[in-house]
């Protein structure tokens, strides 16, 4: 590391989405064999205006930016100053994010190597109460003379480097450095050893924020390789780089195949209802088109109808009344169905479609009703709920490689009760109140069509 040489960088931006928001400002020293050589330091023109509450924190406004030069005016002369050199940062993910986007945008790839400033003293001084930039230099009795702003962050972070180098003993510290290098693609609070026995199995992972705040739950066939693949994106992904800023701290399960993987994901973020997470929040009370045998016309009801024997077809789930009935006018309209016959709308004889000529006629007799009926469940075909098959309660054995955790899950009409490892003890299990459930219902879906293809044996129970 003495050999390389070393930029000290810190940007200042006008937000924190590193593919939407733009630099304000840079300030990088260059650092060769322990000396400053040279200093880079400019404002930077973004393109729109910067947000109020940003500048009152920066210090950095509109009319300073007015005659700044645009990044991509500077692009070039400043990829040549940085050269191969390693940055040093503060949270070096977020500055590295916001140059490689700026770099992109001018028609540039820039890739450099990152050593966290945050990471390392997270390992060399693991008892302080904060870490930010700030805190340390705190700590450290180092003046700050404006803080965010780019180049006196910049000089205070080579201090705070100095003041390490003074205060470690030569084997601290280039332990530190090669720590870092090794976990470099890690977020500055997430500790390395929280990884070590991560398994390339199928499982749940969830990641938590300060105080053990639910962010983010997912799921993989892969969990090592899915857990690393979020932080591989955060440059491109404003999602990702809000986890890799967030995160601190991971739990992870391992479970018996992607059907439990899947099950349980949509368990626990139901439960937990994790800020990143959206999908797989709890639901609301569903909504269905329930048509039966002998009918005209569907009929809304609620989505609970899934989980009960009908003796006629149910059409969609639907968060809301209002969506369900805005889904099948456009059926309606797409196939030339009558709205009145279907009870959307009120009335006798000939319905307004019809003089648009948007409407066969099952209103005025023109079209047959059976007609009318068979083509609007053929159309409505698509968004058909599937009965549940059997006639009570089933046990699915799930394992999906040999020697693998074994479980056995219990469903009943779409209602998933619980899994067990044994059939003997999923036989004893009765859940609660069986609510059903959109997302079970849709993942079961898909895995009880093709069992065979997911190591999946069914038996009723």
């Amino acid at each position: 590391m003495q050999d390389t040489p070393l930029v000290f960088i810190d940007v200042e931006t006008t937000g924190t989405r590193a593919t939407r928001d733009r630099i304000t400002e840079i300030a990088a020293l260059k650092v060769v064999e322990g000396e400053v050589v040279e200093r880079f330091v400019s404002l930077i023109y973004p393109g729109t205006i910067v947000p109020a509450h940003i500048s009152q924190l920066t210090g950095i406004y509109d009319d300073m930016l007015a005659d700044a030069p645009a990044f991509s005016a500077i692009a070039e002369e400043l990829l040549e100053w940085l050269g191969s050199a390693c940055l040093v940062a503060h949270n070096a993910r977020f500055d590295a994010s916001f140059l490689r986007n700026e770099f992109k945008r001018a028609g540039y790839i820039y890739r450099p190597t990152l050593i966290c400033t945050l990471r390392i003293s997270r390992r060399l001084n693991p008892s302080l109460p904060k870490h930010n930039l700030a805190a340390l230099l705190s700590h450290f009795n180092i003046p700050l003379m404006r803080q965010h702003r780019a180049e006196d962050d910049a000089v205070a972070l080579w201090e705070l480097w100095q003041a390490w180098q003074r205060e470690c003993d030569a084997a601290t510290w280039q332990a530190a450095l090669a720590d870092e290098q090794h976990h470099r693609s890690l977020p500055a609070h997430l500790s390395s050893d929280q990884l070590a026995d991560l398994p390339s199995a199928p499982g749940v992972y969830l990641f938590y924020g300060h105080n053990r705040l639910p962010l983010y739950i997912g799921k993989s066939v892969n969990l090592r390789s899915r857990v690393l693949g979020h932080f591989q994106r955060d440059h491109q992904d404003d999602k990702e780089m809000r986890l890799a800023q967030q995160i601190q701290h991971i739990e992870w399960e391992e479970t018996a195949g992607d059907l439990s993987a899947q099950l349980r994901e949509a368990q626990l973020v139901k439960t937990l209802m994790p800020i990143l997470n959206r999908q797989l929040r709890r639901q609301g009370s569903l909504k269905t088109w329930y048509w039966p045998s002998d009918a005209a016309c569907p009929t809304l009801v609620s989505g609970k109808a899934i989980s009960q024997h009908q003796p006629g077809k149910l059409f969609g789930l639907f968060r809301s009344a209002k969506a369900a009935k805005e889904a099948l006018r456009s059926i309606a309209e797409e196939h030339q169905l009558c709205p009145q016959v279907l009870g959307l709308e009120k009335g006798k004889g000939r319905c307004f479609a019809h003089q648009l000529d948007k409407c066969r006629g099952a209103c005025c007799q023109k079209e047959p009703l059976d007609t009318h009926t068979q083509r609007a469940q053929q159309a409505l075909a698509k968004l058909q709920v599937s009965a549940w098959p059997w006639p009570g309660r089933i046990v699915i054995r799930e394992q999906s490689r040999k020697g693998g955790p074994v479980a056995h899950h219990v469903v009943d009409h779409w209602c998933y009760l619980g899994s067990a490892t044994t059939k003997r003890r999923a036989q004893t299990l009765k859940g609660d109140t069986p609510q059903f459930d959109v997302d079970t219902y849709r993942i079961l879906n898909r895995f009880l069509n093709a069992p065979e293809q997911h190591q999946l044996t069914i038996a009723p129970l």
